[in-house]
Formats: structure tokens, C-alpha cells, sequence
């Protein structure tokens, strides 16, 4: 075979290149600029859980784990699920420890979603979703959710409901906008589904990280859709350690089940000692108990420091991701102006356009910011956004 040929493949996602948090950051450090567009913190995870993993690893703790999980971590997870939201679930049969939220999410729909079957998904929206739902042969069907609050349209999500829907995707807090479900949504989405055999998929790897004395409203608070749902939760967000990729999953005993036999081929086990430190760590749930003020301070004292900007905002409700119109700046696809501003300006962000299904028709003049940052990293980048 010869340099200039090549074996012909059909692609299963062929509209799929690079991501755009990849594109982005490798924008900000060419051009040296402040990187709020990925959404990743630049400080430490808290220096006792990183002792404990060192201390599980000197003790011996680095062959695999079950491939369900170590069940001291599925022991503790399951009090804190109790704690939080009164429902007591099973460690051995009901929660799986997955490498990150990514991969439970992708584990639920390869494990649930057949050939055909419709998953409503509501835009915009992380962008794992519809990749994984069209490996599996299943359809996306895209829902926007309603502007200015990025509210869920249920009359629309009824009229879109249809004897192929196997599943619909939820995601509070939101990324990218930091809108969050409340207990009115909640109850409509449990009218909705009644009576069918439509499954929910319930990305909350942001429960704790939820402002202005709200409540994350779970799908485990709620036992007509407990029955019915997957709930992802990620560590990685809870911790400040994303690059450890430790998630988990919370469902009934028989959609666990289903999503083991896919799970054991996909990954088998998840990184063992730091499973037994997260054990440990969650012993104590002011370790996680904590993380809304942390968080809502961070907010406040970002958006405190955009005042005077030319940008325009509405506080986020949750995740760590704040949203800013610059209508008031320029015309530009945000595509355009988020390339100009990392170029310019030195701020990188994630242009709201590219969580569509079509970018191109979107004309949304909003950028996302990571504000999981340092104060010192906050400071820089809005004394460059103010300048615009």
C-alpha cells in the first residue's frame, strides 16, 4: 500500500471532528490567553484526599477494583444519596463506580438505547449525548429549551413524544447555561411519563454546585421516576479533580443490570485507590456539604467584577459556568467573536452555538465562562473583558 492510499472507512460519525473544548484551549495557549473555556478548576483538589490516595497506594490498593466498584464507596455513596434525598438505595445492586460521568452517561445508552429507538434531548446540551445515542443506532430528537431562562418546553416535549421514544435526557444544573430544574418541572415530568415505558437519563454531576439557597431537585427524590431513571454523578466536579475520572451511576436494580454487562467491556473497574480515599473522604459530608457557597462566592465575585462591562448577565443557578451576552459589543457568530476574544483580548470561552445540533441556524450572541477558578485568574480575565 502505498502513502497516498488508504483503506476506505464509513465513518459512524461522520459530522464528528475535534471538540470544541479541545479547539478552544489549544487557541488559549497558543495565543497565551486566559483559559475560561474548558470546564476544568485550576486549583487543587483538597489536599487530605490526596494523602489518602497516596496512603492507599502505598498500602497496596493498585489492582483492580470490582468491577462494579469497591463497596465501601458504594456503601458511602449510598448514605449520602439517603442523606440528601431520602431514598435508600442498594450498594450492591443499585450504584456502579464508572470512570467519570462521560462514561456512565455513554454506558446507560449503549446499554438501553436499540436500533431505532428516539431519545429526546434538550438544546443546547453537553456534547457527549447525541454522539453516543447515534453509535447506538438510536435517533436524537432535539428539543431547545425555552430562551430567555433556558426553561424546559413541556408542551413541546409532549407534542415530541411518539411510540419510538425510549429515553429523554435531562441535565440539571446545566451545562452549558447553569439553569436548574425545579420541583414544578419535576412533577411535570413525572405526568409525562406515566404510564409509559420511557426511560430517564438524569445528568446531575453538578448537584452540589447550585445557588441562592435552591435544592438540587434529583430524580431520586422522586419515586415515580427513581423507578424509571439513571441518575450520572461525577466526583471529578464534587472534588475539583476531573482528570481522575471517577463517576458513578444510581438506577433500579434491573437498569443496573443492563448497564454492568456494558460497563465490564467498556472500562471493567475504575481506579482503585482512589475509590478506597474517596471512601474515606465522603465519611465526612462537610466535605461536600460546603461546595454551594464555595461556588456561589466565586460567582458573585466574578460577576462583581464585570461591572461596568459592556457584557450583559443573568446570575447562573448552578454548575460553574456563567453565560454573557455581548449584544451590546458586536453582531459576530459567537463562533467568530469567541475566536477574536481569545485572539484580542486574551479570554478564552465556549461559544453557546456549538451545544446545538445546528450551530449554523443558532444566532446567539453568548458566550460560556468557567468561573471555577482561582480569584487571581478571575481578576485577570475581567480586567482584559472590561477593556472591550
Amino acid at each position: 500500500m502505498t502513502q497516498s492510499e488508504y483503506i476506505p472507512i464509513r465513518s459512524k460519525l461522520p459530522q464528528v471532528g475535534t471538540t470544541i473544548f479541545t479547539i478552544m484551549s489549544a487557541l488559549a495557549n497558543e495565543c497565551g490567553a486566559i483559559n475560561l473555556s474548558q470546564g476544568f478548576p485550576d486549583f487543587e483538589s483538597p489536599p487530605e484526599l490526596i494523602d489518602l490516595v497516596a496512603t492507599y497506594m502505598r498500602k497496596g490498593f493498585n489492582q483492580y477494583a470490582p468491577m462494579a466498584g469497591v463497596p465501601a464507596l458504594r456503601e458511602q455513596i449510598a448514605a449520602k444519596i439517603e442523606r440528601l434525598y431520602g431514598l435508600p438505595v442498594l450498594p450492591d445492586t443499585e450504584i456502579t463506580i464508572t470512570a467519570g460521568g462521560t462514561q456512565a452517561i455513554y454506558t446507560a445508552i449503549t446499554a438501553l438505547v436499540q436500533e431505532g429507538d428516539e431519545v429526546l434531548v434538550l438544546e443546547p446540551c453537553y456534547d457527549c449525548y447525541v454522539p453516543a445515542i447515534r453509535l447506538c443506532g438510536g435517533i436524537p430528537v432535539h428539543i431547545p429549551l425555552q430562551l430567555p431562562q433556558y426553561s424546559v418546553p413541556w408542551d413541546l416535549v409532549k407534542k415530541m413524544l411518539s411510540s419510538r421514544t425510549r429515553m429523554i435526557i435531562l441535565n440539571s444544573p446545566h451545562n452549558p447555561t447553569g439553569a436548574v430544574l425545579t420541583p414544578a418541572d419535576m412533577h411535570e415530568l413525572q405526568h409525562l411519563v406515566s404510564g409509559t415505558d420511557i426511560l430517564i437519563l438524569s445528568d446531575e454531576v453538578y448537584e452540589h454546585i447550585i445557588f441562592d439557597g435552591n435544592t438540587h431537585e434529583s430524580v431520586l427524590k422522586y419515586p415515580d421516576l427513581w423507578q424509571r431513571s439513571i441518575a450520572v454523578f461525577s466526583f471529578g466536579k464534587t472534588f475539583h479533580n476531573t482528570g481522575w475520572k471517577v463517576g458513578y451511576a444510581v438506577a433500579p436494580a434491573f437498569l443496573t443490570a443492563e448497564m454492568r454487562k456494558a460497563h465490564q467491556f467498556i472500562v471493567f473497574s475504575v481506579n482503585t485507590p482512589v475509590q478506597y480515599a474517596l471512601a474515606e473522604y465522603l465519611k465526612n459530608p462537610d466535605n461536600y456539604l460546603a461546595l454551594p457557597a464555595f461556588y456561589e462566592q466565586k460567582r458573585n465575585y466574578f460577576l462583581a467584577l464585570l461591572q461596568g462591562s459592556r457584557f450583559t448577565f443573568s446570575p447562573a443557578a448552578g454548575s460553574y459556568f456563567q453565560l454573557l451576552h455581548y449584544d451590546a459589543i458586536s453582531d459576530e457568530r459567537d463562533t467568530d467573536f469567541a475566536i477574536r476574544l481569545t485572539k484580542e483580548a486574551g479570554v478564552a470561552a465556549i461559544p453557546v452555538s456549538v451545544f446545538y445540533n445546528q450551530p449554523e441556524q443558532v444566532n446567539s450572541r453568548v458566550l460560556r465562562f468557567c468561573f471555577a477558578k482561582q480569584n487571581a485568574t478571575l481578576e485577570q480575565a475581567a480586567e482584559k473583558l472590561l477593556k472591550i
